[in-house]
Parts: structure tokens; C-alpha cells; sequence
């Protein structure tokens, strides 16, 4: 047992609970030597009645498991193709050696002694006269009690090993970010000078609608980035097509990596299996952001790996964002806003943080940032519920977690200049200054999530269902001085920019369709970039979607004169979209046909409201067939929607 600390841990407890713990210890051990190409031996899943209530509150009884060659993974203890077979073995004789000795230690009992010993009841492992010492369980709680306590020594014990794997894991894991070499051929597969032209012209634009925008090139390279690597460099992977026939296939479990697996840390290959061919289609879960650059697919976790990368070889201070919900993305230092903006490649997302709690309904409660000089809790830029949040903080101790992360940064910070020293404290006394106050939700932040299939967010509870209802910002139009003057409002909507222009207030641009919309429902926009075509649609699952536009005259004492509008529509089979202008006396519709039309009967109206409902369409696919403003993603100076209002003084 020389140096095997676990099984000494092991030892501790009394003969009659090492002597049924070491017997399943032994058999998870022995099931892996004697079956060595079994899958099934090699995962312990932690929420098994026999581990949790015979081996979780035992003392050394997990830390044996680790020693062993266990790996923690969200719901299981894995052993992995890669851990060390003759360390299994070495742990497993050494149990073994112990247990020989204390079963000969009770044959050399008196015949009394073993006539009474299995005479008595059986006493349970977590029953408190078996207990672990540390544990300090009161002697008149009854087991089954004793093994649930949250906050038992034995479960903190594995709770802070589990969550210090985690900071050891993710700390390691970005520094692969920073390997020169691998910086360079990120960058050999990013077409950066487009990126950078694109990011000039789109500042251009935002200085012609903003005058003060203090915004710089930089960030609006981190928008370029997150387009082109959602839109044409990174494909989500739901299942993969059958290698033969290329037909669908179903996931059915796992499969054993090959060493080329292991080499790009794929410790998972999936099975993707056709029952018409009975063809296994595999698909490695890879971790290395190089092998990412070439495979270009996968899921959030290989879309946030790749994409922080990217950044990085772009030159751009980047982090990697660990949550405990299952789910990662990557966050990016804008220097001219002194701050961390959220970023999702899956979703193409930026700087919209209530995302995930608001539109997909997630449960937060952890959230780490994992950089290459730093590790920093940013759990609450991501909620508007903190409350909420604290009381689902029950793995570890929050004094524990933050003594942790503290040690992790000094040790990663040793080596640092005091200039940089300073500038890292900056920004975290920055950003502990942000989480003090809940923010409110904006309107890009209201929908569900739109990367993966419908069955795969619907699982994971991220379909947005739960705020299904939930309105837009109810932003409202109020014609300006420059749009009184004229007795115009003139409001254009490209869906390839996705940008609004008002026409006579100095062709002012709004980015982002959500951002004017005073209602919106069900309502997402889609970019297809097999067909290179933009348009809006409503979310999948939905049976009907409503947006609308708002706009009031009588703030600045003016009333509706005359009407015209003109909308893009394009239906399939049975898809259906109906347009109505509403004002405060009357309803009117017309087509979406892409001409100008002339409403009547809206004169001397002090507001109307411009609105689309999305409706009908047939299968799995029906949320398609039902579009408005379908346009080419190659048609630039389109647009889709026009609402010319004529005013006159009420």
C-alpha cells in the first residue's frame, strides 16, 4: 500500500465497512481487466444507488476510484482508453492485500465472536456506528438520512475535487490558444483581410448613423468573425449522415476511440447508426481545436473551442466560457468599450448575456472565464436573477471557490510584469462593479436558442417555451424634427444588413430587426447559407408567429395623412402570411407582394401599427413555409419593407 494514499484513506474505516466497500471496489476493478473492450465496465454512473448511498460517504472509497484511473464526467466516473491499466492494478492488488488481511483477522475470532456477528443485523455503511470519523454525523439520525446531506464532509470532499478538475481541466485547456504554431494556421484558414475590409465598411456605417460612436475597428472585426464562422466555416452536428448511403442515422450510444482519436482528445466517439445499411457512422468528439480547423463540426463545445482560437490567431484577447448547464462559448476584451462582451458562435451573438436565462430558460449557476492570465466568476453578467442563482450555488462553498480561483490566478500571474498585474486587477474591480446590479433584458435576449435540432434544444429545456410569450422591447417610432419638417416618415428594412433606415432623419441606420420591433412572437431570423438567402420566419415548433412596427404622430402634434406600404412574402405549400396596417380608428390589410399599396381609411389617425402574422405550413418543416422578407444574402442594396406615412398637423 506504499504510496497509494486512497487505499490508506480506505483503511480508516471500520473492518466490516472496508470489507463491503473494497468487495465493489474490486469488482469495478475486475470487470475492467477481465473485459477490457467493454464499455459498459468503464462508466460508474453517479447517481447508482450502490455508489451513492455504499461508496459516496465512505471515506477513500472515491479517491480510490480516481487513483484507480476514473475521470469525473457530468453524470459518470470514466474510466478512460487512455488511463493506465497497470495503475488499475497496482490499486486493486493493494485493496486486495488489505481485505486478505482482515478476513483472516475475523477467521481467528472465537466461534462466539462470529456466532453473534452474524446473528446481528447487517449495519449499513452510512449507518453513523460505521461512519467515517470526519463525517461528525449525530448518532440518532437514521442512515438513509446521513447520506444525503448535501454538505457532508465526504460529499463536499468529492463536490470540491469534482469542481477542481474542472479549473485544472479548463485552465490547462487554454493555453493550447497560445501555441504560436497553431495561431498561424488558424489564421491560414480565416480569411482576414475580407474580415478586416468588411469590419472598415461596417464601422463606416455605424459612424454615418452615430456621429459620437466611440466603437473601433476591432470590434467590429469580432461581428465579422462571428458571421463568417456561423455562416461559413462551422457546421452544428446533429447526427451525421451515413457513411455508405448517406442516409439519416440514429444515435445509439458510444464507441471505442481509436488511438487517432485520443491523439486529438476525442476521449468519446459517438455512434451514429443507419438501420437501412446497420452501417455505424462514428463521430469523435474532438478537443483539439487543431483537429477542429480541419473537421470544421460539431457542437457548442467544438464551436466555442475552434471560435476562441480564432479570435486569439485574429489577435484578440479572448477567454473561454465554462457553464455548468452545459454549455460554452467565448467572451472578447473590447479595448474601446473597457470591457467583456459575450460571445456565441452558435448562435452568432454578441454582447447579449441574458440570452441564456431569459430566451433559452436555463438554470445558471456557475459560470467561469477561463483565459491565459486569468480565471474569473462571471456568473452574474449572465443573470438578471441572482437570488435565483444563489440558491442553486450548492456544490462548493462560495468561500472555497473564491479562495480557489484566487490561488489559481496568483500562480498564473506569477510570472507577469506589474503593468499587466495592474491592468488584470483593473478590469476585474470593472467588472465586480457590473455584477452588482442585475441588468434588464434587452430584445435580442427574448429568444430561444437556434443552433441544433428541435428535438436536441428541446431536451435540454432551451427552446425558449417558458418565454414563449414574451414580447420585444415595445419600441415605438415618433417621427423626429427633421421627419416633422418634411411631414415624412419614410422607414426602409434590409434583411441582408439586417438594418432599418429612416430616410428623412439624415438616412439614420438601426441595426438588428428585433431592435424596432414594438411586438414580436415565435418570430426568428434565419440565414441560409446553402441558398444564400435571408428572411424571417417563425421558430420551429411554433403553430403561428406575429411581429409588428409601431409608429405615434401625436407627440410631436401631428396626425396620418395618407399611407403606403409595400412587403416581401414568400409562402409554401400551405404557409400563410397575413398583413393589416391597424391605427386607432380602423383596420386595413393588403398582399405582401412586394408592390407599393395605398391604404385608405387611415387619414386622421394619430398612430398605426404595421403587422405580420405567420401561419400554416405542412410537416416537420412548416415553420419554413411560412417567410417574410426573403431576399438574397447577395442583394446588399435590397430592401424588403417600406412604410411611407404622410403627416400633417393635427
Amino acid at each position: 500500500m506504499a504510496g497509494l494514499q486512497s487505499v490508506s484513506s480506505l483503511s480508516e474505516n471500520t473492518t466490516e465497512v472496508f470489507l463491503e466497500v473494497s468487495k465493489l471496489l474490486l469488482t469495478y476493478a475486475d470487470n475492467i481487466l477481465r473485459n477490457p473492450n467493454e464499455e459498459k465496465y468503464r462508466s460508474i454512473r453517479i447517481g447508482n444507488p450502490t455508489f451513492s448511498t455504499k461508496l459516496l460517504p465512505i471515506r477513500g472509497a472515491v479517491e480510490c476510484l480516481f487513483e484507480m484511473g476514473f475521470e469525473e464526467a457530468e453524470t459518470h466516473l470514466v474510466f478512460p482508453r487512455s488511463a493506465s491499466v497497470d495503475q488499475l492494478r497496482r490499486v486493486r492488488e493493494s485493496i486486495a492485500a488489505e481485505r486478505d488481511q482482515r478476513l483472516r483477522t475475523e477467521q481467528n475470532q472465537t466461534g462466539l465472536q462470529r456466532s453473534h456477528t452474524e446473528s446481528s443485523p447487517a449495519v449499513s455503511p452510512a449507518s453513523p456506528t460505521s461512519a467515517p470519523a470526519s463525517a461528525a454525523l449525530p448518532t440518532t439520525q437514521p442512515a438513509t438520512q446521513t447520506v444525503t446531506q448535501p454538505h457532508s464532509p465526504q460529499q463536499s470532499q468529492l463536490s470540491n475535487m469534482t469542481f477542481l478538475r474542472t479549473l485544472q481541466s479548463n485552465c490547462q485547456h487554454v493555453m493550447v490558444y497560445e501555441k504560436p504554431e497553431l495561431q498561424q494556421k488558424a489564421l491560414s484558414y480565416i480569411p482576414r483581410g475580407q474580415l478586416c475590409s468588411r469590419a472598415r465598411d461596417r464601422l463606416q456605417e455605424a459612424r454615418r448613423a452615430d456621429r459620437e460612436c466611440s466603437l473601433t475597428e476591432e470590434d467590429m472585426v469580432v461581428l465579422e468573425l462571428l458571421q463568417w464562422f456561423k455562416g461559413e466555416f462551422f457546421s452544428w452536428v446533429d447526427s451525421l449522415p451515413c457513411i455508405q448511403c448517406g442516409g439519416k442515422t440514429q444515435s445509439s450510444g458510444s464507441l471505442s476511440p481509436s488511438t487517432e482519436d485520443l491523439r486529438w482528445d476525442a476521449g468519446k466517439v459517438e455512434n451514429h447508426y443507419c438501420n437501412i445499411c446497420q452501417v455505424s457512422t462514428r463521430f469523435p468528439r474532438y478537443n483539439n481545436p487543431e483537429k477542429l480547423l480541419e473537421t470544421r463540426r460539431g457542437r457548442c463545445g467544438e464551436w466555442a473551442n475552434c471560435f476562441t482560437l480564432c479570435c486569439r490567431a485574429m489577435g484578440l484577447e479572448a477567454r473561454f466560457i465554462w457553464d455548468s448547464t452545459d454549455h460554452v462559448w467565448t467572451e472578447v476584451f473590447s479595448l474601446s468599450q473597457r470591457r467583456w462582451l459575450h460571445c456565441d458562435p452558435c448562435e452568432n451573438t454578441c454582447d447579449k448575456p441574458l440570452l441564456y436565462e431569459i430566451g433559452w430558460g436555463k438554470k445558471l449557476s456557475y459560470i467561469l472565464a477561463f483565459s491565459k492570465d486569468q480565471v474569473v466568476d462571471v456568473t452574474w453578467r449572465y443573470s438578471c436573477k441572482h437570488q435565483e442563482v444563489l440558491s442553486r450555488r450548492t456544490k462548493v462553498k462560495e468561500t472555497w471557490l473564491l479562495q480557489t480561483i484566487n490561488k489559481f490566478n496568483a500562480e498564473r500571474q506569477e510570472s507577469l510584469s506589474a503593468e499587466r498585474k495592474r491592468e488584470l486587477l483593473e478590469r476585474l474591480l470593472v467588472e465586480l462593479v457590473e455584477f452588482i446590479s442585475p441588468k434588464s433584458p434587452k430584445a435580442g435576449e427574448l429568444g430561444g436558442r437556434i443552433s441544433g435540432s428541435l428535438a436536441w434544444r428541446a431536451a435540454r429545456g432551451e427552446t425558449g417555451a417558458a418565454e414563449a410569450k414574451m414580447k420585444a422591447s415595445g419600441f415605438v417610432f415618433i417621427p423626429t424634427e427633421s421627419e416633422k419638417d418634411v411631414k415624412l416618415f419614410h422607414l426602409q428594412y434590409n434583411p441582408t444588413k439586417d438594418t432599418y433606415c429612416r430616410v428623412h432623419n439624415g438616412k439614420e441606420e438601426i441595426n438588428g430587426w428585433e431592435g424596432c420591433v414594438w411586438k414580436q412572437e415565435c418570430v426568428f431570423r434565419k440565414e441560409e447559407q446553402d441558398w444564400q438567402t435571408v428572411y424571417l420566419a417563425r421558430t420551429e415548433g411554433s403553430s403561428s408567429g406575429t411581429v409588428s412596427w409601431k409608429v405615434m404622430c401625436a407627440p410631436v402634434g401631428m396626425k396620418i395623412k395618407a399611407v403606403s406600404v409595400r412587403a416581401v412574402t414568400q409562402t409554401f405549400n400551405s404557409g400563410s402570411v397575413q398583413w393589416r396596417v391597424r391605427s386607432d380608428q380602423t383596420t386595413v390589410k393588403f398582399p405582401g407582394d412586394g408592390e407599393m399599396h395605398s391604404l385608405k381609411h387611415l387619414s386622421g389617425s394619430s398612430e398605426l401599427v404595421l403587422e405580420a402574422e405567420l401561419s400554416g405550413g405542412d410537416g416537420n418543416v412548416a415553420w419554413q413555409h411560412a417567410q417574410i422578407f426573403r431576399q438574397s444574402l447577395k442583394d446588399t442594396g435590397k430592401v424588403s419593407l417600406e412604410l411611407i406615412m404622410e403627416m400633417e398637423d393635427a
